[in-house]
């Protein structure tokens, strides 16, 4: 009787440990019929030579154009393949750990080779979280968060397309605890992992490229959720291979510097979306070059975009629009005037119908516009391509003009 009762206990007690940990496994198969047009047309590249008389301009084609019809996978939310779990540590601790692969299920090429998407492992307790390694950097996040579209599929936002941090590796975060009447935030530090030398040699540098800094914090209460977000990333541009003079005075440290802020409203009958995001491309001359590199020319670039969004719920499913620009300034301008600005303007239109918590039929349909040399588009193939397989004389070129696309498709989340 005792060594039942024993039996018993050892059983007990091996279910109470197990109640304790947990670890999940979930996803997301996604799959579109896609087609995207990419348009580049002819344009003159001085406007001095705009009034030039040159048959040979005359017999260039006017445009040129790449299209694809494919199907793809990650239309409305991307597939993925992941695991998760969680351990109570007791006192109000837990441990937990995230793995999340990325994977192609309209060829079944890419399964879990590796977990890109998300690597951590945490604590969490009173005092907050601490996550470490590979996961989504805080301007992604607002990114995902203020976009109808959550940035993916051809209708996601045009800023994330110009520019995003996305996501970075080797990073420590501190996750503030969630019961701050609404406030919530963190702070994420991304190590370079390079090594340093001393002393170096004449003709070597320290850099801290690969490092990475960010920030995220914002308000949520009821219907209002507020956010600003900023992330710094380091690097080094210039050839840097055979640590000679000449990679010396070429090379340049470069900090990539991206803030945004964003917000979402939702009124029942509609959810309102809106960021604004701006990002510097900020190039400096390395200590070692000694001053050399003072006599290059290496503008600072700076991008800036908007973002306008709305979610209207309609029975079973919910209608999807935004409108969004980006302008880029590149400070550059030549002897006889100043170069216009890139930009380009995207508007996004889709439907979701749900068949169920978790599955649901999709169709997106979407367009940008560039001008002054933008170049983004919804997806598809490169039109500078087959541009480059056009001869041009001097003072002409193809730039690209309009990207269209359409998709529609099934998803299914478990």
């Amino acid at each position: 009787m005792k060594k039942h009762l024993a039996a018993l206990a050892a059983m007990a007690a091996c279910g109470a440990v197990s109640a304790q940990s947990s670890v999940t496994v979930f996803g997301v198969v996604d799959v579109a019929v896609s087609s995207v047009t990419n348009k580049a047309e002819l344009v003159y590249t001085d406007p001095l030579l705009a009034i030039a008389f040159d048959p040979a301009v005359w017999l260039l084609p006017h445009s040129v154009k790449a299209s694809r019809t494919e199907l793809r996978n990650s239309g409305l939310s991307s597939s993925r393949l992941g695991f998760r779990g969680v351990e109570d540590l007791g006192g109000g601790l837990s441990a937990g750990f995230w793995l999340e692969a990325p994977i192609t299920n309209d060829d079944g090429a890419t399964g879990v080779s590796t977990f890109s998407r998300r690597s951590t492992v945490s604590l969490s307790g009173g005092f907050g979280e601490i996550r470490l390694g590979r996961d989504n950097t805080p301007v992604k996040t607002s990114d995902d968060t203020f976009d109808p579209f959550g940035a993916t599929g051809i209708g996601g936002s045009l800023i994330a397309a110009a520019y995003s941090h996305s996501r970075n590796s080797n990073m420590v975060q501190y996750f503030l605890p969630r019961n701050l009447g609404g406030f919530y935030g963190n702070v994420a530090y991304g190590f370079s992992e390079k090594t340093s030398y001393s002393p170096l040699g004449p003709y070597e540098r320290d850099s801290d490229a690969g490092r990475y800094f960010g920030a995220r914090f914002g308000y949520a209460n009821g219907p209002l959720d507020v956010a600003l977000a900023y992330g710094q990333r380091d690097g080094l541009s210039g050839p840097d291979a055979n640590n000679d003079f000449y990679d010396v005075l070429d090379t340049r440290r470069t900090k990539s510097k991206i803030f945004n802020l964003g917000a979402t409203y939702d009124f029942g009958v509609a959810k309102l979306f809106a960021q604004y995001s701006q990002h510097r491309n900020e190039r400096s001359t390395l200590p070692a070059d000694y001053g050399f590199g003072l006599l290059a020319i290496d503008p600072k670039t700076k991008t800036q975009g908007y973002l306008l969004g709305v979610a209207v719920p309609v029975g079973a499913g919910v209608i999807r629009a935004s409108i969004a620009q980006v302008k880029q300034d590149d400070n550059q301008q030549s002897l006889w005037y100043r170069t216009p600005d890139p930009k380009a303007t995207k508007f996004a239109l889709g439907y979701q119908h749900n068949l169920s918590k978790r599955t649901a039929l999709y169709a997106t349909v979407a367009r940008v516009s560039n001008k002054n040399g933008m170049n983004l588009t919804v997806g598809g193939p490169n039109v500078m391509t087959a541009a480059a397989a056009v001869t041009l004389p001097a003072g002409v070129a193809y730039q690209a003009k309009n990207s269209t696309g359409y998709e529609f498709g099934l998803r299914h989340s478990f």
